[in-house]
């Protein structure tokens, strides 16, 4: 699973507060987009742009993961948010989405691009 409390609660605060982000997941749930220990870049995103299949960084029920968008429905304003393998971790508000995946290993991301939050 792509998450470390420490780590990840850093970075959500950070994005939150406008900055983007480089930083090193751990951890299988989101082979092969995201290997364990690739750098990613993680940007503020406007989450009226959120598309299901972005990599978001996001907090579900108390903890942040960078994990894909696997459903939306924006007349209630939330986003369900999954791993790579089909395991949903659970419904939150757009507002609880800080981040959106820019690039891995310095690859850009294609879907990411227009999505990124002007702060």
């Amino acid at each position: 699973m792509l998450r470390s409390m420490g780590l990840l609660d850093s970075m959500a605060s950070r994005v939150a507060d406008g900055a983007t982000v480089e930083f090193r997941p751990t951890g299988s749930s989101m082979t092969p987009l995201i290997m364990s220990r690739q750098l990613v870049s993680v940007a503020p995103v406007d989450p009226a742009k959120l598309e299901i299949g972005d990599i978001v960084l996001a907090r579900v029920a108390g903890t942040v993961y960078l994990h894909l968008v696997s459903a939306l429905d924006r007349t209630r304003g939330r986003v369900q948010i999954s791993n790579n393998r089909g395991r949903a971790n659970g419904w939150t508000a757009a507002t609880r989405v800080y981040g959106i995946c820019v690039a891995v290993d310095g690859q850009e991301r294609a879907t990411a691009k227009g999505k990124v939050l002007n702060v």
